[in-house]
């Protein structure tokens, strides 16, 4: 079986609606490789014609570039554990004003998104009462 592989940069780089990334395609022969190609680009071809560029050449100088991509990553790393700052800081406040819930899950993952694990009608309270608004499904950034 072929592997796909699809990696988006839009968010990593900030390159909203510029439909920038990667599908990677590894396959177990050059037959099977003609066919994936084939498909793939019937699949394609109807979704632009003309797709832009500048996105991709950001991504391509940043990653290209010893320096840029030192101080890419430093920047990740500093929104990272801004992130997580920020989450063992909202479990801490939620423990401070009487919770008793356990909020570990939300200081253990990773990511720009939490799940928080409350049900449809916690969000829809959160947002009707304090204008804090969340997916049904208890996702938060």
């Amino acid at each position: 079986l072929p592997v796909l592989l699809a990696q988006s940069f839009a968010k990593n780089f900030g390159l909203y609606g510029e439909r920038c990334g990667t599908l990677s395609v590894v396959c177990g022969d050059a037959d099977q490789k003609d066919r994936i190609l084939s498909q793939l680009k019937c699949i394609i071809r109807p979704m632009y014609s003309s797709p832009p560029k500048h996105g991709s050449s950001i991504v391509r100088t940043v990653l290209s570039d010893e320096k840029l991509t030192s101080q890419y990553y430093k920047e990740c790393a500093t929104m990272a554990d801004r992130i997580l700052d920020m989450r063992t800081k909202l479990v801490t406040k939620l423990s401070e004003v009487g919770s008793k819930h356990d909020w570990s899950h939300v200081t253990g993952q990773i990511g720009m998104f939490a799940f928080t694990g409350m049900s449809k009608e916690m969000c829809d309270q959160l947002t009707n009462e304090y204008e804090i608004y969340l997916t049904k499904d208890g996702r938060i950034s």
